[in-house]
């Protein structure tokens, strides 16, 4: 790769926005549809998640060169209303820069604050904007992968690390995304659990049309919800030797706080 380890981030996290929006259809094979259905027997799908109304937890984005940003993340997922407060922030949110951050976005509407100031900066509401709908589709994506819009394809089964996965080629319908040319993310599902444990995605921007990068996912059971607490992102160098990019922690997880709007406005 010749791009930036920069670069890589953003548009990570741009895909991961994109793969969140909605349309009005879906395609589905029959084989994705039996593995997608029994995901959904294992985590419960979207209605599971949503019947906890809310959450809090702390997370952990380390940039294994960049250093760390780590928050306290409050989510409402009626409406998918979305809070963070950032006491160290060395990557992405405000970086070098004291004080205590807070983002926000309610309504579609974010805001961002510093040690209780407000920052109106394009730049920190356009990364506000951003890291609130993230964080959140990040917290949420094993919950939405039969979102309307998605379309499915099996692609047979690969063994990696002994496990015979089964795998699953997913984009979105390009007319209702907008975008001529799709990202493309392939889903191996662990044929014990049942659940998605590692993807492989395309970078369209790069000129990488085939995906050839990794996310792999470690799940813990909170309450009955799997929640994938720890990832790591893989990327290739130039001998196409895979490195760790960036590493996610999420833990003190507590679902039905009873968080009201109100609660996360600043």
């Amino acid at each position: 790769m010749n791009t930036s380890t920069s670069n890589f981030v953003i548009l990570f996290f741009s895909i991961a926005f994109l793969f969140s929006l909605t349309g009005n259809a879906q395609e589905t094979d029959s084989r994705s549809k039996q593995l997608l259905q029994a995901m959904t027997n294992v985590n419960g799908g979207w209605k599971k998640i949503a019947s906890k109304k809310d959450v809090e937890f702390t997370y952990i984005y380390h940039d294994l060169k960049k250093g760390k940003d780590i928050s306290t993340e409050r989510y409402i997922f009626d409406n998918e209303v979305s809070w963070g407060e950032y006491k160290q922030h060395e990557v992405n949110i405000l970086p070098g820069l004291a004080g205590i951050a807070m983002q926000n976005k309610i309504n579609g509407i974010p805001k961002v604050t510093l040690s209780g100031k407000k920052i109106t900066t394009q730049e920190a509401v356009n990364s506000a904007d951003f890291f609130r709908s993230v964080n959140y589709y990040w917290f949420t994506m094993m919950y939405k992968l039969e979102d309307p819009g998605t379309i499915h394809k099996y692609l047979g089964q690969e063994t990696v690390n002994g496990v015979k996965y089964d795998k699953v080629r997913l984009t979105y319908d390009a007319k209702l995304v907008g975008k001529e040319v799709n990202d493309e993310f392939i889903l191996f599902f662990n044929p014990k659990t049942h659940l998605v444990d590692r993807f492989m995605f395309s970078l369209p921007a790069w000129g990488i049309k085939k995906p050839i990068l990794i996310m792999v996912l470690d799940y813990e059971k909170i309450e009955d919800i799997h929640i994938a607490t720890k990832r790591k992102a893989f990327a290739p160098n130039d001998s196409g030797e895979y490195f760790t990019l960036v590493e996610f922690t999420t833990k003190n997880i507590k679902f039905n706080n009873g968080f009201t709007i109100a609660d996360l406005k600043l």
